[in-house]
């Protein structure tokens, strides 16, 4: 971030910060299901249907720069959610899962437990859907949600006696 703002180009400042925004975006789709893509098109969009009059003016290139990089701080702010509990991205994903149940199903969980439990989800799911189409194959779905429930069960996942909560 601190290179991209040393670029005096304004049109290359804003070309580099959309592809790294886009790219970014990408990534955290692939596991979380949070959709940025759809903010920062409203600021390309708005960009693109600038007035003639503010095509030259360093105002709206440097507006634009700073609501695509706090859109980028945003996505950051995201992935490093994470962080607080020393746990990775996408055990923070299941975690927030897990988590959301406990609260839905008014349950208590212990937090330690919780973290543990979501790290394992991650290593399990990510070794039982190593195909690319996994989530269409029923072959591959079917034996992920025995495991899943069974590695549930393991941890004393819920707490409760509820099937809607697995």
């Amino acid at each position: 971030m601190a290179k991209i703002g040393k670029i005096k180009l304004p049109n290359t400042k804003i070309e580099l910060l959309q592809q790294l925004l886009a790219k970014v975006i990408r990534e955290i789709k692939k596991v979380k299901g949070i959709d940025f893509s759809k903010n920062m098109q409203v600021l390309v969009e708005r960009y693109n249907a600038r007035d003639e009059n503010d095509i030259l003016r360093s105002e709206v290139y440097e507006g634009l720069a700073e609501q695509l990089t706090n859109l980028i701080l945003e996505v950051h702010n995201v992935f490093s959610a994470g962080d607080a509990f020393e746990i990775y991205f996408e055990e923070k994903a299941f975690y927030d899962i897990l988590k959301e149940l406990c609260v839905k199903y008014d349950f208590n969980y212990p937090e330690e437990k919780l973290i543990d439990l979501a790290k394992a989800v991650k290593d399990l799911v990510e070794e039982q859907a190593k195909f690319p189409d996994w989530n269409k194959r029923d072959d591959i779905k079917s034996p992920l949600k025995v495991c899943l429930i069974l590695l549930l069960d393991s941890f004393g996942y819920p707490p409760v006696e509820r099937d809607e909560v697995c």
